[in-house]
Order: C-alpha cells, then structure tokens, then sequence
C-alpha cells in the first residue's frame, strides 16, 4: 500500500497523561497525543499511508503535542490558537483505568476555524482523500464547517469518509460522504435506530444512506459488523475471528484508519474492509490505542469472512 496519501481532519488532539502502575514500585508516567484523530492519523501511517495531520494547537498543551507528534510518522499542518489544548490524566492500577483529572480544549476563534478550513481544505485537495474525525468537546468549533469542508472536497474530486456523530455527522452528510463509520452504540446514543436488532440497524443504515452517505459501515464490538455497499446496493456482514478483548476503546479509530489507508491506495471496497475489521480486531487484543502493526493487520485480514446478506438490497 506504498505511495498513497491522504489528510485526517482533527480539530483539537489531546494531551494524555497516564501514570502506569499507580502507587506501586514499578509506578511510570507516560505523556502521548491522544483524541480520535489523531489515533486515526498514527495508525494510517503504520499502515503505509503517508498522513497530514490538520489541528489546532495552542498553549503549554499544544507546545507539548507539537514535540510528541513530531515523534511520530505523521505531517502535522497545524493552526495556532490562543487557548490550550484539552488534557487528561489517566492512572492505571492493577489494570483497571482511572480518571485523575481533565480540562477541555476551548472553542477556536473565528479567524483559527478559517485558519484551520484553509489549512484542511488545501490538504485534502493534494492527498485526495480526507478523513473527518469529531472534536471533544463539540463546542471547540462549529459543526457547519464539516459541511462546507466535506461539500467542497467532493465538488474537487476528493475522497471523504467520515467517523462522526451528532451535529458534525448532520452537517458532513448534508456536504456529503463518500464512506460513512458509525458504531453500534452512537446509532443508539444519537437516536438514530430504535434497537440493536439487525433489522433496525439496517433501517438506520438506509436512512443515513439517503441523507448523504453512499456507503455506510457500523461496528458492533464483538458482532459481526455491518455494511451498506451504495455502489452496488447490496448490505454486507463482516465476521473477523473470536478473540479475548484487552482494550475495547480505539477498535473503532483503527477500523477507520485502515478503510482510509485501503482507498487511499486505492484498493477495492471488499479488501478494504477486511482491512479494516483486521484492524480493530487486532486493537482489541492490545494495550493502548490505535496501535498494531501493518504486517500483523494485513496479515489477519485474510481471516475476516464477508457474507452478503439475502433478502436485503440485491440478494
């Protein structure tokens, strides 16, 4: 998957810091970016893809995610901002994950958000492909730019596929997605399904489908996930094997990561799927997020087993 490029929008990364093995001997204190995308962006480019990074930093927390992110194989394109990045402090004691404390990025200034569209938008027309991943909190911008944002790069000729929820989600559908990620639980968080049935989620599925997105995908944890193939209008499930989960946060950031890198490289839908659900099987058995390795995805992808639902779109 060598030469393939693509950009990931990421508004505001986070400042983790979580002290391992709290109040023991072996106590450590690790600092690492966080926030969905930036963990998108790094797993992208673990999978081969050469990755832009489009945020907005500013304060103490921003100096230091601009040094951690530097660390890693990931271009940052960054927008400086008057206020600090968000942060948390997490301690983990005999595995269990605790929240010590937490301050929230601050919403951007009229002139950082333009700064930052431009910023976006000039990427996205280099890479040809653009992953939107949300901001936390959803105040930091407003959520109308991921419609002027995914409208304009698809007018262009770009690639969009979208991991969003609540009014961001609205707001890229109503510009337009070229592939929809949602998960089993924000379709039922954000009212968008009655029920986890099946049946429901597909009714779900349809809906976003008619409201911008062409193909949509929706992971449910250990369940086989679930597909909306608009090119040939047909549903798809996706069952990857059975394994013991470590770390059931990131599944989903890794799943995306890799359907970006597979149509970055321009591979055929079914491949990148496999990808994908290779991806945020193999995060389930690690620690930490947004982590494996692209031989090891790559290599497990070939385990993943798609089945074309009958009785639904062109069975």
């Amino acid at each position: 998957m060598g030469g393939s490029s693509l950009t990931v929008f990421a508004p505001s990364p986070l400042l983790t810091i979580t002290v391992e093995a709290a109040a023991t001997p072996r106590e450590e204190i690790h600092l690492h970016a966080g926030g969905q995308g930036f963990w998108v962006a790094r797993m992208a480019a673990l999978l081969g893809a050469e990755v832009s990074l489009c945020s907005a930093l500013g304060g103490e927390s921003g100096a230091v995610l601009r040094g951690l992110i530097a660390r890693e194989n990931v271009e940052l394109l960054s927008v400086e901002c008057g206020t600090s990045n968000g942060v948390y402090i997490h301690a983990r004691r005999n595995g269990a994950r605790e929240q010590l404390a937490r301050t929230e990025s601050k919403r951007l200034s009229r002139h950082e958000a333009d700064e930052l569209y431009g910023v976006a938008l000039s990427a996205g027309l280099d890479a040809g492909v653009m992953l939107l991943t949300g901001v936390d909190p959803a105040t930091v911008l407003d959520s109308e730019i991921y419609r002027r944002l995914a409208g304009d790069l698809r007018s262009n000729g770009v690639r969009v596929i979208a991991d969003l929820a609540g009014p961001s989600l609205k707001a890229a559908l109503a510009g337009g997605v070229d592939l929809l990620k949602i998960s089993e639980e924000e379709l039922l968080r954000y009212a968008l399904t009655d029920s986890a049935s099946v049946g429901d989620l597909l009714e779900a599925m349809d809906r976003l489908h008619r409201s911008g997105a062409r193909t949509v995908l929706v992971s449910r944890a250990e369940e086989p996930a679930l597909v909306l193939d608009g090119s040939s209008d047909r549903y798809l499930e996706l069952t990857g094997p059975r394994v013991e989960t470590l770390e059931p946060r990131g599944t989903g950031d890794s799943m995306f990561a890799a359907l970006g890198s597979g149509i970055a490289a321009g591979l055929e839908l079914e491949a990148t799927l496999r990808l994908a659900m290779a991806a945020g099987c193999l995060n389930a058995t690690r620690h930490g997020l947004g982590t494996g390795t692209r031989q090891q995805i790559e290599k497990l992808s070939g385990h993943i087993k798609i089945e074309q639902l009958t009785g639904a779109r062109g069975g």
